[in-house]
């Protein structure tokens, strides 16, 4: 993935962004709709009739979602649901009401109350942050219905299509023809934006974060390499065949379902990080190891009450069965600051990404992890899976033997940790003795060893995942698993970009977890390098003064006929 600023050159006409997945594509572009603009100095109507508009304007537009989740795929269903009800807030309402009963026309109020809302969310920063999308979608569209105008959102694609956008919201993405659907490219987001998350589990090409994508002519071509992050403008012939090329490339590279493991045979497990069990079909279908991120919160988002045991334990028997003899390591329940829950968060934290998040949820709420870790291993022992289970948001030794004393009490076999925080990183072999594995979250280790929002586009450099200090912190860990012979992998977003798969495995690195067709690329880069050669580039790596001169130094270590065939 390229993190590059974004330029565009009157010359080359390039733009750079994050690159999503590890395909290409060339086709025309088709823009999202504008958002409707509310009419200056707005006339009011009688105050009891424009609540009663806007009201109404709600209701359809919460119906519209709840219809789009009845045929959306659970994940992008539950964001869906969760849209709905926001749209539904009483807090909102009461909000639009009072500028209405001030003298406000209703878009105006509408637009009022939920840019305040949006503003909100902003500050709070994690998951309400990332929700900002979804709220200025319920305002386009409630505003839409107040103006008579049409609702803004995907054109109507009549064949492969490149869809760009400042931003998709859910329900934007719960409209497109995936079948016509060629490549996505978005002005705003990261690496883990909604939109980001659905493109790699659906193998669609995807750039966030490129800064003038919205300035392009709407009658543009656009070739797109998410491998290496960038967006040509009305490609050449030759620009275009190159592209072709590298995508026949990656097809043929598809066919090699050979152990991952490095040139001079030392083996890399390469895994799948799922979150449902569509997710988890697709995921067989990839030639891994089975799964190293099994996130199970999706099960709890957009409820009012945790789902009971025996539910749980018929989800997680689903998935179980899709990976017989395989492994399946599962994340319990990752609640709180960016991923809310109505029945376990705690309200009005003042700083969520901080608070009772991740394990710490069991704290004030011990039954939802006894539930989950007796249906987890109910689960396992009706199933021929190797269970493995973890817990997010581990700081420390004391913790993580809590944890295993919990996990193992209740019947799990194999309990691990995540590493996620700076302090469980330097603490790492006190923490492994508790336990039988580490897996490194590389998206909160970065957010909190920078001291920087991971959703913010504003300080992307700062949470670059080439980072030398956060490269330090995991090898540190890594360090902690050869000395104690136990394994340590990394689920997070770096596990799959393939330069950097080559450096975790530099750095002792057992295990990486990713969408599954980032897995194409790692694989192969696996199989040209050797285990030296891997450690030389994270020795570059470390000793980088920045980011973009750690990728740099490693990319020239890249054997250039591995270069040339992935187009890096």
């Amino acid at each position: 993935m390229n993190e590059t600023k974004n330029t565009m050159t009157n010359h080359q006409n390039v733009l750079t962004g994050t690159g999503v997945g590890r395909g290409t594509a060339v086709a025309p572009i088709a823009l999202v709709s504008a958002s409707p603009v509310v009419p200056e100095n707005e006339k009011p109507g009688d105050p009891a009739t424009d609540i009663a508009r806007v009201d109404q304007a709600v209701i359809e537009v919460a119906a519209n979602l709840r219809s789009q989740a009845q045929n959306a795929e659970p994940t992008l269903a539950s964001v869906l649901q969760a849209a709905a009800a926001m749209a539904e807030d009483p807090a909102l309402a009461e909000q639009i009401k009072t500028a209405i009963n001030a003298g406000m026309g209703p878009a105006t109020a509408v637009d009022q109350a939920i840019n305040h809302f949006a503003a909100t969310f902003q500050a709070a920063g994690g998951y309400l942050a990332e929700r900002v999308t979804d709220l200025m979608s319920i305002r386009h569209r409630v505003i839409a219905k107040l103006l008579n105008l049409p609702e803004p959102g995907v054109p109507q694609l009549q064949g492969p299509t490149i869809i760009v956008a400042s931003d998709l919201s859910p329900a934007d993405t719960a409209d497109l023809n995936f079948d016509h659907v060629a490549g996505i490219v978005t002005e705003l987001g990261g690496p883990t934006s909604h939109t980001a998350i659905i493109a790699g589990q659906l193998d669609i090409p995807c750039l966030v974060g490129v800064r003038g994508i919205l300035d392009i002519p709407t009658d543009a071509t656009i070739g797109i390499n998410a491998l290496a992050g960038t967006v040509v403008v009305n490609p050449t012939d030759e620009e275009q065949a190159g592209l072709a090329d590298q995508a026949r490339q990656l097809e043929r590279l598809a066919q090699d379902t050979s152990a991952p493991e490095t040139k001079d045979g030392h083996p890399i497990e390469l895994l799948a990080n799922i979150g449902t069990v569509s997710d988890a079909a697709r995921a067989t279908a990839a030639a891994l190891g089975g799964v190293g991120l099994f996130r199970t919160e999706i099960l709890f988002l957009s409820r009012q009450n945790a789902p009971s045991k025996n539910e749980q334990v018929e989800v997680y028997g689903e998935v179980f069965a899709q990976f017989p003899n395989q492994k399946v390591v599962t994340r319990t329940l990752d609640a709180g600051a960016d991923k809310p829950l109505t029945f376990a968060t705690l309200p009005g934290e003042e700083n969520p990404a901080l608070g009772v998040r991740g394990y710490r949820t069991a704290r004030i709420h011990p039954q939802l992890l006894t539930d989950q870790l007796e249906a987890l291993a109910a689960a396992a022992q009706n199933s021929d899976t190797d269970s493995w289970v973890m817990a997010p948001m581990i700081a420390t030794a004391a913790e993580a033997k809590e944890f295993a004393t919990a996990a193992r009490s209740a019947g799990i076999k194999t309990v691990g940790v995540m590493i996620e925080i700076p302090a469980a990183a330097l603490q790492a072999e006190q923490i492994l003795a508790e336990v039988d594995f580490l897996s490194i979250g590389t998206n909160d280790l970065a957010q909190y060893t920078m001291a920087a929002d991971r959703l913010s586009a504003d300080l992307i450099d700062l949470t670059n995942k080439w980072q030398p200090a956060i490269l330090e912190l995991i090898g540190r860990t890594a360090a902690a698993g050869q000395k104690l012979n136990k394994p340590v992998g990394v689920c997070g977003e770096s596990a799959g970009d393939p330069l950097m798969a080559l450096v975790l495995t530099g750095l002792g690195i057992t295990s990486l977890s990713m969408a599954p067709a980032a897995a194409v690329a790692v694989r192969y880069l696996l199989h040209h390098h050797t285990l030296e050669e891997c450690q030389e580039m994270a020795q570059a790596a470390l000793a980088a003064s920045d980011a973009d001169q750690g990728r740099d130094a490693v990319r020239e270590l890249i054997r250039s006929e591995a270069r040339a065939t992935l187009g890096l």
